[in-house]
Order: C-alpha cells, then structure tokens, then sequence
C-alpha cells in the first residue's frame, strides 16, 4: 500500500513537458499530432485591431499556452467586425505563422435578425430578415478567409406563430432539421462558396448530442453539407447546477459519436473555461484527445489570455497530450459499442452513456449497427432504426450478448418478445420510480424507469420501495435488462434548463455486488476486466496488447483499481513517463489481477509487459 501511495505521489508531483517560454515552438513541430487553438469573439477581434496592449497581451499568451491556430470571429449578438480589420487581425498573426480561420456566432442583437420566441436567446430562423442580415454577414466575411467556422447557434427553438405555421404537420423537431438544413446551405455554405470558391466550411456541434434533433442540429444533413464537422467537448464541472451536471465523459460520447458520422470530414475538439474549477479545463483536454480529436480550440481567447489553474497543467503536459493524440490515431479507444443512430430520440435513457462511463464501462458510440461486436449496448435511441429487428435477430443469431435498457423495450415492438425472454412481465409501461438501493457505503436512490417488481434471482440487482423489490437489472440468456431512468422532460421543467443534465443521478453512487453486476452485463456475462470505484473512466486500445489502456480517475481523492490480465502480462509500465507501475499481483483463475493506484484528479496510461510472475 505504501509503495503504490508513494507512486501516487510522484505522479502528481513529477509531470514532465516542455518549458513555457518553448511551448510555441515545440507546439508547432507537433501541428501533426495535436494542434492548440483558440477562439477569439468578435469583441477581442475587434479590441486586437485597435488595442496595441490587448495584443502584446494576446501574443504573450499565443507563446505562453503554444497556441499555432487563432479563430477569428466576425459577429456576434449584433456586433459585427468590419472588413478592414478582419483583414488587419489576420494579417497580423499569419506573418507570425499563426494560422487564422473565420467564425460567426450566430447569434441576435442589435438590428440583426429576430429573436426567437422561446427560452433561449436563439434566432427565429423562419424570419426573413434573419435569412437576409445572416447570408449579408457571410457574404462580406467569406473572402477574408480560407477557412470558416459556424459557432454553437446554427439552431432554433423558436414557436412564433410564423414558425408555427411553416412547420405544418410536422413534429417541431422534424421541421427545425429540415428548415436549417436548407439554410445552412442557402445562408451559409453556398453564399461563401461563391464568394471564395476555395474556401472551407465547418460546422461546429455543441456537446449536448442527445437534444440536437430537438432544436434543429441535423447529424445526417449536416455533415453532407459543410467540408468539416467540429465537436463541442465543454463537459465543464460535472457537479454544479451552472451548466449542468455534465459528466466528463459525455465528451468522449460526442466527439467519438459524431467522428463516427462525420467520417474523414471530422476534425477538432472545442471546449471552454465556464464552471470549470482546477482540473476540469485539463480534464476536457484529456477526454477530447481519447476520443480522437487532433486540435483543441479553447474557447474564448480572453479567458486564455486572462488565465486559468490549469493552462499550466496543459503547458506542462502538452508533450505527454501530443504522444498521446498520436497513438490514439493509431490504436483508438475500444469498448462496447453503443448504438445511437443519427437524429434519434433518447425517451429515458437521455445521456445515459455518459453516467454509464463514468463507472468503468468503456462505452463507444456507433451511429451504425455494429455487426460483428460481441457485446452491443442498445439504449432507447436504438430504436429508430427500422431494420433493429433484423440487425437484433442475427446478433442473437451469432451469440452476441445484448445490454438492453427498459426504455428500448418499451419504444421497439420487438421489446415485448425479449421483456418475456428475460422474465418479467411484457406489458412495460413507463413510470418513473425512485427506489432504494444498498450499497457497501449505504444506500442510494436510484431512478427506475419502470417499476418492475420481482421475486429477485441470483444475479439479479434489485431496489426497495417500501416493500416492493423492483428490478434494476437482470441478465439471462445472453441478454441483460438494464432499468434506468434519466430525464424527462418534467426534469429539465423543474429547473429551469433546456440542453444539460438537469440533475445528479445516484446511479454513481453505485459500488459494491451491484457495481460489479452492472459491470459484468457489459462484459458478456464474464468477470469485467476493470475494477475500480465510479468516477474512473477506462478506455482500452485497439490494435495493442490486452490491458494497454487510460484509467482516468475523476474523483477528489487517490483511489486503488484492478486489471484483471492474461498470466503472462504481468508488469505494466506507465506510458507516460516510462516508470513502471508498482501494482501489487494476485492469480485469479488463469488470470492475473494487478492492482495499483491513481492520484486524485489525474490519469495512468497502462502499457503491459510480458515476465514471470514473481
């Protein structure tokens, strides 16, 4: 225990990188494994134009952080940036070889556009003044630039009696898709196009994948359209109600989901300074490079450039992100697949990957039925495809092991077949129920969809409501039933919040028989590979030797976790510093357990090595 606390320690301590004032130059080298980035408003674009100071300031901070790539904003909330000192900005930094690309936020204020009527400070995309003022603002910015960026805002979600009236029949979420569809190709890509038959257009996604198809973010439509797709990986501090009780790992869900998608149209990750306490802006830097992202743009430059607890963090470990970026190009992150087409609805089991992440499942996102996987995660979502039947009987056809949520088998007609292959009662009606559930340090309430009472089994895991023992998760004939709840609709009501986790869910409060179960559903059945308290994410390669992975530990605290390994790979070696891991070593069956530690708020990357097991 000593040895491993020691360890702990000196990873904390001894973090290795380059020093500031050569950040800049090793940075650039490194262009082809990781780009820094950052986004400048249209307010700092205009303050660099006119203000020697801000701009001494800007370049102190371009050196300071390695920053090899400014976006250059050209409106926002009714501020637009004139031509000429567009022109003077971009200018200015490529003579410096910064590499500088346009941005709009497409946001209303002033005299530009109509606000929409809705919760939000969105654009009444219906109105034709805002059609007008948006194509007037790109048609003057798109020769200024190679490359051009559309901001969060490219969605809506106004019901004016205008709007109300254009969508007709249609849901409103079906209308928002196809009117922006349209514009961003009347509005934006075909107005820049040409303007400057050359240059390239970016969509920029926010994180909150599981509400796009709400508001008007079409996952199909829109990657065809724009050259590039950009993702949101603000996941920010994930226990506060500011923005949402975003968990970590809802970045590697959506930038992984939507690089899916996107295919080799997808390039960087974006992500900010709001609510973010120390580690969490380092964190996302992490999170953004696992999932495959070869930039990262900070958003904004003035926070950059005002600082932040961890942008020494980033400095300090920009080597360590860059050789990671690199090999994660190589091996991706591999896990359990989790089927999420384009444009679907969530129901109950909205953000659900993320929560499940968070305790030690290695979720990967597939917009597409993963054919060959032996072990397939199917959510809600899953039900949108038309052809689930068929994809569903051949998976079971071959053995596939299937993690099912109540919420699926209530969308999909196929559900009452496998609510009764499982045991429990076909007839699933959704019903939100907090229950109890024990746990080694207490209990937990935990949110159910259904409320499912059963005369527990062996394996199941079950939760007390009064008398009631209601299921929360069973596995029988190579399916497992998962009964969980997330968010409504009432939940986002409640608080006010229209996009983010509304709430904390006591799903993480899971440990214990019940953690181990809901682990062991993930792993087909068998003993999971990794063990570990929640709040430590796990992200095993492709392509490398069994146990080569990333263990990320969330928590405020050092905590012990467990790989169990084949015999032979018994020594691990900590990637990025080359030291070995002091883990301590126990035979279980005709495998290996190697335990060992990970600090507070920090991250070990694993690399296995064959030896004798001593």
């Amino acid at each position: 225990m000593l040895r491993w606390k020691l360890w702990v320690a000196a990873l904390v301590t001894v973090v290795g990188g380059v020093a500031e004032g050569a950040l800049l130059e090793a940075a650039r080298q490194r262009v082809g494994d990781l780009r820094l980035g950052s986004y400048a408003t249209s307010g700092q674009v205009e303050q660099m134009a006119t203000d020697e100071s801000f701009r001494h300031a800007v370049w102190a901070t371009i050196e300071r952080v390695g920053i090899t790539k400014l976006y250059l904003e050209v409106y926002r909330g009714g501020h637009t940036v004139p031509p000429a000192q567009l022109v003077q900005v971009r200018d200015w930094l490529q003579k410096r070889d910064i590499a500088v690309v346009g941005g709009i936020a497409t946001v209303p204020g002033g005299k530009v556009g109509v606000r929409q009527e809705g919760p939000l400070g969105w654009f009444n995309w219906q109105n034709a003044k805002t059609q007008r003022d948006l194509e007037r603002i790109m048609r003057a910015s798109a020769p200024v630039f190679d490359t051009f960026i559309v901001d969060d805002f490219l969605c809506t979600g106004d019901v004016s009696a205008e709007s109300e009236r254009a969508r007709g029949d249609r849901s409103w979420g079906q209308y928002r898709r196809d009117l922006l569809t349209e514009l961003a190709q009347s509005i934006f890509v075909g107005p820049a196009k040409e303007v400057n038959p050359d240059i390239t257009m970016i969509v920029k996604y926010p994180q909150w994948y599981d509400r796009f198809h709400l508001f008007g973010y079409d996952t199909q439509t829109f990657p065809r359209i724009f050259d590039q797709v950009w993702v949101g990986t603000e996941t920010r501090g994930r226990n506060t109600q500011r923005f949402g009780f975003v968990q970590p790992y809802e970045g590697f869900i959506n930038y992984h989901w939507l690089a899916g998608v996107a295919g080799e149209k997808i390039g960087g990750a974006w992500f900010d300074h709001g609510d973010c306490a120390e580690h969490d802006f380092l964190d996302q830097a992490y999170t953004s490079v696992l999932a495959g992202a070869p930039e990262l743009i900070f958003f904004n430059l003035g926070n950059v450039v005002a600082g932040h607890p961890d942008h020494a963090k980033v400095a300090a470990q920009f080597e360590r992100l860059a050789d990671l970026a690199a090999f994660v190009r190589a091996h991706p992150v591999t896990g359990v697949p989790a089927y999420k087409p384009p444009n679907s609805d969530p129901v109950g089991d909205m953000y659900l990957m993320d929560f499940l992440g968070m305790l030690g499942i290695p979720l990967v996102p597939v917009h597409r039925f993963p054919q060959n996987a032996p072990v397939i995660f199917l959510p809600a979502q899953a039900a949108a495809d038309p052809e689930l039947d068929a994809h569903v009987a051949k998976a079971r056809a071959r053995g596939a092991h299937l993690v099912m949520t109540a919420n699926l088998l209530i969308e999909w007609p196929r559900g009452r077949e496998l609510a009764t292959v499982i045991g429990v009662d076909p007839d699933l009606l959704s019903g939100p129920t907090r229950a109890t559930c024990r746990t080694e340090a207490g209990e937990v309430e935990i949110d159910l969809e259904v409320p499912i009472e059963v005369t527990p089994q062996p394996r199941d895991v079950v939760c007390e409501d009064g008398t009631r023992q209601l299921l929360l998760l069973r596995t029988a004939d190579h399916l497992s039933l998962l009964n969980t709840h997330t968010y409504s609709q009432a939940d986002f009501d409640a608080v006010g919040e229209v996009l983010l986790c509304p709430r904390p869910l006591g799903l993480l409060a899971l440990d214990g028989p019940a953690l181990t179960a809901l682990r062991t559903a993930f792993a087909g059945g068998m003993p999971p590979t990794f063990d570990g308290p929640a709040g430590v994410t796990y992200h095993p390669f492709s392509g490398v030797a069994s146990g080569a992975c990333v263990i990320q530990n969330f928590n405020d605290q050092a905590v012990e976790i467990s790989l169990i390994l084949p015999p032979e790979q018994i020594h691990l070696v900590e990637r990025f510093s080359g030291a070995p891991i002091p883990a301590r070593a126990s035979r279980v069956d005709d495998a290996v357990r190697l335990t060992f530690g990970v600090p507070a708020r920090g991250r070990v990357w694993v690399q296995p090595a064959s030896g004798p097991m001593r």
